[in-house]
């Protein structure tokens, strides 16, 4: 298993280094699946925020002995990839409001447009359209 792991944090390793991504290892850090690469955004005020993740998992294929026939006709064990590209859902929308500071985007806005009668003459229409 840790023999697992290591590959798996190598794998991460070269593939950041193959995009020349900054990147920084944090030992010790949680990861449920194995090794993962995290991506962290700062929102307005300068906080940073961990939003999208990848992990890299060669555990759960080898517990559940899953395996598929390749193109050489022998079996092989997959690897899995875990994603969640925007971490939670209620962390992405908390991040995006204090971001705009609740100021959404017309097309994100839960109240895009107001129409205002402009004389009592046009109510029963506005009423019947609305």
């Amino acid at each position: 298993m840790l023999k697992n792991w290591e590959k798996a944090e190598q794998s991460i390793i070269n593939a950041a280094e193959e995009k020349n991504l900054e990147f920084k290892i944090e030992e010790g850090e949680a990861a449920f699946y194995g090794p993962k690469l995290d991506f962290m955004v700062k929102d307005a005020i300068g906080r940073k925020w961990q939003l999208g993740t990848i992990q890299v998992d060669y555990n759960l294929p080898e517990r559940f002995d899953l395996t598929y026939k390749g193109s050489d006709n022998l079996f092989h064990r997959p690897v899995m990839i875990h994603r969640a590209p925007f971490g939670s859902l209620e962390r992405f929308i908390a991040i995006l409001l204090e971001h705009t500071a609740g100021n959404l985007p017309i097309w994100l806005a839960p109240t895009q447009v107001n129409v205002l009668c402009v004389s009592e003459k046009h109510e029963k229409i506005l009423q019947k359209k609305f």
